[in-house]
């Protein structure tokens, strides 16, 4: 079907349909207890909050401009002074700091390194070769990792590539011919999606650039070969015509953030992975429903006219006698952490199903201890959606650790109560709890799905939300980037915003209904063990416009001006001195103007705005060399004709900046 037949909400790859309709809401009741709003200046919402944590934070306002001169000076200071927001089509930084645009959509890294054409006629072979679109989640892996060195002057760059622009993409955007796509197009938008490895350098003046010829430039697409592993391999759910025994499937894709592990790979997540499948069966299985899987799919990827397999999987309607003869399980075999070894570059990508198939935002690890277990969570980008962490059944030693560990474990999904206590639900049936809630669903209908119980711990993880569901999880504002504070071990999460959300849905964690500025929470874990089943949250700020506050115990600790105000948090990321990263994702109009990216210290929550991107971006991925004297920004869906302004079209590019003075970012 051509898009002009479909919703026009579902042309936006980042539309994610609420497809949570079950009632795990039993907090609201009790909500006055802990919660209570009023309105502030300018007519922005302020939200108090009861301190649980013990925290003894110091309430402290984020228009200071005091210098970091101080012999009393933390390594999480913020020593800049705040950039206003901006309408420009350019990149803002502080004074004392310079930006310049590096590896754009399209830059040749491989192969036979083809040129990027700027009237948009690449070929689907070429971007294969190339830098993809729609630059996401990045790291920065010193060359001399794997030997324990931590260069800040070579190493590879790993990124994700969320979606594409299709105008962009091809000399004029996406064709049909009776009502098929021409199969190079296809080929040329699943190669722009993926991930990008490259190797750069910085040379004695500073200037970084890609090493040609380099045996670690490569490029993941949407349709390199790939492993299952974990419990769902095997499982009868994911047999495909292309792996009759469920072991290995094609590509990754709308891959957004990512997490790098501590063994030295990266894990590239599955997040609207949904819209890229079409199903035009009279009724979908729940593996679909609850994830949104329609009958068309976003850009008919299915409808190439060469009519190869490899395009046909993307049809997931029941075609052949059995699953082994067509495709119905193909969307099954996405929605994972995809693991990728930078530095192995014949390596097979690994789709690890015990962290659970859904929306995937990202993945962040917790500190690694030796002899002692794995412990990681993800968020579920998606309004209503919950937070998730695994602890892997095997202890980590840095000797012989690898992605192993990541196959065996148990999965745990949040619940946040409103006495400012929270719970790590288990999602294993191996688990006396939560086998008895399983048993009671059984006959009964969880949201929109009739249940009728799981097959196997296999089933679980394919059906993760539906788990989440039955287990009691508490449904989230869209929780995307988390990030783990090196000093402190907290665990923070940004909630983005949820505009769906009523008076009668509010939850103690989720406190504003119809929330379109969101906020960032954060929790310690009991005893500060991350592998406890229980845990003690509070919310580090909310977002919004001048004068929106965060209180606790009755006190303003943060109030929100022209040097921070911002909405829609999505990145996050604590960089090697402990100072958080804060980026968004949201509204460009006034007060906030172009996207963003703010520095936040921790201790005193101290917020100030550091970089603004060009017009209509995601300022989306962030990373610094480990002496966090040049990091890496990510650009993406920028407008016009950015960063080039003789280039007719828009290019996603990472952004590299640095101190005048060669010092540290952010001091």
């Amino acid at each position: 079907m051509a898009k002009h037949d479909l919703d026009p909400n579902y042309l936006d790859p980042n539309y994610e349909p609420v497809v949570n309709h079950t009632e795990n809401t039993p907090f609201h009741q009790v909500l006055a207890a802990r919660m209570q709003r009023r309105t502030v200046m300018k007519g922005s919402v302020g939200a108090a909050l009861a301190s649980v944590m013990g925290l003894g934070l110091a309430g402290c306002g984020s228009d200071s401009d005091d210098s970091t001169t101080s012999s009393n000076v933390s390594s999480t200071d913020i020593g800049f002074k705040a950039v206003p927001t901006s309408t420009a089509n350019e990149v803002v930084v502080p004074e004392g700091y310079s930006s310049e645009t590096f590896l754009p959509w399209g830059t040749p890294i491989t192969g036979s390194y083809p040129e990027y054409k700027p009237d948009g006629t690449n070929t689907g072979a070429e971007q294969e070769q190339q830098v993809g679109m729609h630059h996401d989640g990045v790291h920065f892996f010193p060359i001399d990792q794997k030997a324990g060195g931590n260069s800040s002057t070579e190493g590879l760059l790993v990124m994700n590539h969320e979606y594409i622009a299709q105008g962009a993409l091809h000399a004029n955007g996406a064709t049909y011919v009776n009502d098929m796509r021409p199969a190079d197009e296809v080929r040329k938008e699943i190669a722009a999606h993926g991930v990008s490895v490259v190797h750069i350098k910085r040379d004695t003046n500073g200037k970084w650039d890609i090493v040609f010829g380099s045996p670690f430039n490569r490029r993941i697409t949407g349709n390199t070969e790939m492993d299952v592993r974990g419990p769902v391999r095997g499982y009868s759910k994911l047999i495909t015509k292309y792996s009759p025994d469920a072991t290995e499937t094609r590509g990754t894709l709308n891959n957004c953030a990512m997490g790098p592990t501590p063994w030295g790979t990266y894990l590239a997540a599955e997040e609207n992975w949904h819209g890229y499948f079409a199903n035009s069966d009279e009724s979908q299985p729940r593996e679909q429903t609850r994830h949104g899987v329609g009958s068309s799919s976003r850009y008919d990827w299915e409808l190439a006219d060469s009519a190869e397999d490899q395009y046909v999987r993307f049809n997931v309607s029941t075609i052949g006698a059995t699953a082994a003869d067509d495709y119905r399980n193909e969307a099954n075999t996405y929605g994972y952490m995809v693991e990728i070894d930078p530095f192995t570059p014949e390596s097979k990508p690994q789709k690890r199903t015990a962290l659970g198939r859904f929306g995937h935002e990202g993945v962040i690890f917790a500190p690694v201890k030796e002899g002692e277990p794995v412990v990681c969570y993800s968020g579920d980008d998606s309004r209503f959606e919950y937070i998730y962490k695994f602890v892997s059944s095997k202890p980590y030693y840095a000797a012989t650790a690898g992605g192993y560990l990541l196959d065996e474990g148990t999965l745990y999904v949040a619940r946040f109560n409103d006495d400012g206590s929270g719970d790590w639900l288990s999602l294993d049936l191996d688990d006396a709890e939560f086998k008895a809630k399983v048993d009671a669903a059984v006959g009964t209908t969880v949201g929109d799905v009739a249940f009728d119980g799981f097959e196997n711990q296999a089933d679980v993880l394919l059906n993760t939300r539906l788990a989440a569901d039955i287990a009691g999880a508490t449904p989230m504002d869209r929780p995307e980037w988390g990030a783990v504070d090196p000093n402190s071990g907290q665990v923070y999460f940004t909630l983005t915003n949820n505009s769906r959300r009523t008076e009668e849905q509010v939850n103690a964690a989720n406190p504003n209904a119809n929330n379109r500025t969101g906020h960032i929470i954060r929790w310690s874990e009991q005893g500060n063990d991350h592998t406890a089943t229980s845990f003690d949250w509070d919310i580090f700020v909310f977002a919004g416009e001048q004068g929106t506050e965060t209180v606790v115990d009755d006190e303003v600790i943060v109030s929100l001006t022209d040097d921070n105000i911002f909405n829609s948090p999505d990145g996050l990321w604590f960089d090697y001195n402990g100072r958080l990263w804060i980026q968004t994702d949201g509204s460009d109009a006034a007060p906030y103007q172009n996207n963003m990216m703010l520095a936040a210290n921790p201790e005193t929550r101290e917020i100030k705005r550091f970089f603004v991107g060009p017009v209509g971006c995601e300022v989306t991925g962030v990373v610094s060399t480990p002496d966090v004297k040049t990091m890496f920004v990510n650009i993406q869906h920028p407008d016009g004709n950015w960063p080039d302004s003789n280039d007719p079209r828009p290019r996603d590019a990472t952004v590299i900046v640095t101190k005048d003075d060669g010092g540290i970012i952010g001091a």
